[in-house]
């Protein structure tokens, strides 16, 4: 306990440090504008015609110490209704080619070329906007969370109304935006904002960035930035209110039960409104997910849960002010417990029906955020499930530089037998209340959280509780972490995700990183690390100790080699293939050594692949394991991938052998802008599925889309079909 309360005062002083040098760079202006700007990527308007343009960008990769060879200047305008952005890109080369992945929005993916703008409106360094244009024009918009400290914290499923048009000229291509401010959450009348602007170049294999960023920090870090300077104080004079109605059909057919639905139409959708400069309310009525796509699937050899991410539009706009909570292992909230079940028969997550849900979302000030939500769900009688309503509160407060103290509470409550919409259950709730500290502190190189969750049943539960306790530090050449963690028996999260409780959980790493002068290796480095599991009455349940060493290419390419060693007590009866044979009794231990390659080639290329390989003991046999998704890219208008799994079990009896085979190819075609055709199969020998999802994306309008589904499953072996649906939706997004 001594160690934990020494984590936590470390964390709160380090919280209150600032960053180094950023008082002594300059900042950006913004104009104020009389007449609107034409949006048609030439900048012959006055005010870009005129000084204070934003260069001198530094290289991010492969240096952070020098000037970036592709250099780029950017500025900034505004008036009462729109941001106006212009951006020069400078190439060293006038015979190139830029890469873009696809045409599709919110493109990712550090070889794609593009200039992306990061806006912290309320200059808290944790939670930003991030607007981004390729040399093809195609945008990506996007939310920032948690200061950036993760790919995670990127959020490119959230859409919004902004325009762009991008120009290709022999030594240079331009971008010219718009951004309505009704788009914006920020402080009416305030008068400057945190921002920063970072470039892709694939010619050179260059990233740079306006504010320099050291390379051991993400480029999305929200720790480094300068100020953008208003003219005058910025206000918003235009409503923000937005109309997102559909109408959808949809029929389908289960041949494993000799049902079948003829064509159903739905009607229903989604509103956005602003509610004051920062909060958002969305409201949803019966709303229609049909046109998301399938998970990928996984060959599961572990004996937990696996957890699939969130995709549903209404789930994910704020989604940091619920999901932030807890970690990995522990998340007090996932909003995937709500409205999806498991099809048994396909292993896949199918809908059950979502009647309303509501939510208010974003910031009261500078220095608090909340979030409410509530959801009701419908009862099933064919599927005997009871509906269910969801409420979930989050407050959450920044204290000194980038940190935050938040609140959560989450309460599930079930109808009572007879369904009525207005007496819940009194012995099927589920609650839970926790509390977090997160820490950023202001330099980026110091980061953390503590928390403690609790949940409330009416059966009383020996130790219904979660803690955690985290710090990690990372600068140039060292990184290190800890984590101790202590899930009780008695936590049950029902609309959370734990995979395993009643353990103490403690896992310490470190990382040392060298920087060659080479012009094919950028850095490589080993990492240690050890997790152990113990609790009170087996003692030491679970320890990996793992040793690897991993290179980055300049190339963008990577390469890392894993030595783990492992030590595994069963609880209760575990088939190892998950497949049907001879369990492995509970109450058995056992050790193994496995040595692991995993590799990602240079993803400019046109042919590009990520591969996976491990092999070594497994329980009380051996087992080799390749995974690996091979691209091929045909300019922006296809990629066509193929993600293989194969696991090759083999086991004394009188358990099974096993071939375990995930083969999932993929086609994505983009013919323009606007119309998107992705056909996704996926065969999956431990499930017996073969899964078929091709979907027809048409965006008509802004923000606006058509989708034709359609998606089969069979078994297998004789192609015996198992069940089959299309979808048809169209939406339809309208600012008032």
């Amino acid at each position: 306990m001594r160690i934990l309360l020494s984590l936590c005062l470390g964390m709160c002083l380090l919280s209150s440090g600032t960053a180094l040098g950023q008082d002594l760079l300059s900042n950006a202006f913004a104009t104020k504008v009389k007449e609107p700007i034409l949006l048609d990527g030439i900048l012959d308007e006055d005010v870009w015609k005129t000084a204070g343009w934003n260069g001198d960008f530094m290289q991010y990769f492969p240096s952070d110490t020098s000037s970036a060879e592709a250099q780029t200047r950017v500025k900034i305008a505004f008036d009462d209704q729109n941001l106006y952005l212009a951006a020069v890109m400078e190439n060293t080369s006038s015979a190139r080619k830029y890469v873009s992945t696809s045409l599709r929005r919110d493109y990712r993916g550090e070889q794609n070329d593009g200039i992306t703008f990061i806006f912290d409106t309320f200059n808290d360094k944790t939670n930003a906007y991030q607007f981004g244009v390729n040399p093809y024009g195609v945008q990506r918009e996007a939310l920032l969370a948690n200061g950036g400290n993760r790919s995670e914290d990127l959020n490119l499923a959230w859409d919004n109304k902004w325009y762009a048009e991008a120009r290709i000229f022999e030594n240079h291509w331009q971008v010219e935006a718009i951004i309505p401010l009704s788009t914006l959450r920020f402080q009416d009348g305030g008068q400057n904002w945190n921002i920063n602007f970072y470039r892709i170049d694939s010619h050179q294999g260059e990233r740079s960035t306006w504010t320099p960023i050291p390379r051991n920090f993400p480029i999305i870090s929200t720790a480094f930035s300068r100020k953008l300077i208003f003219e005058e104080p910025i206000k918003k004079n235009s409503a923000n209110v937005s109309l997102i109605p559909y109408v959808a059909g949809r029929t389908s057919k289960n041949f494993l039960d000799g049902t079948s639905e003829s064509l159903t139409p739905a009607v229903g959708g989604d509103a956005k409104i602003g509610i004051g400069p920062a909060l958002n309310l969305d409201l949803t009525f019966n709303p229609d997910f049909s046109q998301v796509e399938v998970d990928q699937q996984v060959t599961n050899l572990d004996r937990f849960e696996i957890f699939f991410p969130e995709r549903r539009q209404f789930f994910l706009e704020n989604a940091d002010l619920f999901d932030s909570f807890g970690q990995s292992r522990s998340r007090p909230f996932f909003s995937r417990r709500i409205g999806v079940d498991i099809d048994s028969a396909t292993g896949q997550n199918v809908q059950s029906k979502i009647i309303y849900g509501a939510r208010l979302s974003g910031k009261i000030n500078e220095d608090w955020r909340v979030g409410l939500m509530n959801m009701q769900t419908a009862t099933d009688d064919e599927l005997g499930i009871l509906g269910k309503n969801y409420t979930v509160m989050a407050l959450q407060k920044k204290v000194f530089t980038r940190s935050n103290i938040g609140l959560i509470y989450v309460d599930r409550e079930t109808l009572d037998q007879e369904g009525s919409p207005s007496f819940f259950d009194p012995n099927a709730y589920n609650r839970l209340i926790g509390m977090d500290y997160t820490l950023n502190s202001a330099d980026g190189k110091w980061s953390g959280k503590v928390f403690y969750h609790r949940t409330f049943e009416s059966e009383e539960k020996d130790a219904p509780y979660s803690f955690n306790a985290y710090m990690l530090f990372s600068d140039i050449h060292w990184s290190w972490s800890a984590s101790i963690q202590k899930i009780g028996m008695g936590f049950n999260p029902e609309v959370g995700y734990v995979p395993r409780v009643d353990f103490t959980r403690f896992n310490p790493d470190v990382e040392y990183l060298f920087y060659p002068k080479s012009s094919r290796i950028n850095r490589h480095g080993p990492k240690l690390e050890f997790e152990g599991y113990w609790n009170e009455d087996v003692g030491v349940t679970d320890r990996d100790i793992n040793a690897s060493y991993s290179v980055r290419f300049n190339s963008l390419a990577e390469l890392n080699l894993i030595q783990k060693n492992r030590y595994v007590y069963l609880f209760r009866d575990f088939d190892p293939t998950r497949s049907g044979g001879e369990p492995l009794p509970a109450g058995t231990d056992y050790t193994t050594q496995t040595i692991g390659l995993e590799y990602s080639s240079d993803p400019r290329k046109m042919f590009n692949v990520q591969l996976e390989a491990e092999a070594g003991e497994y329980f009380t046999g051996n087992f080799q394991r390749i995974a690996s998704e091979m691209g091929l890219r045909l300019g922006y208008l296809a990629n066509i991938s193929m993600n293989f799994n194969y696991a090759r079990v083999r086991l004394p009896a009188p358990q099974s052998d096993a071939d375990l085979i995930l083969v999932g190819p993929r086609i994505d075609l983009t013919f323009t802008k606007k119309l998107f055709w992705t056909t996704f199969v996926q065969y999956n020998n431990q499930i017996d599925n073969l899964n078929i999802n091709t979907r027809l994306q048409w965006r008509y309008a802004p923000v606006s889309d058509m989708f034709l589904v359609y998606t089969d499953n069979y078994f297998p072996g004789d192609f015996m079909p198992k069940q089959r649906s299309l979808v048809f939706k169209l939406n339809y997004w309208l600012n008032i």
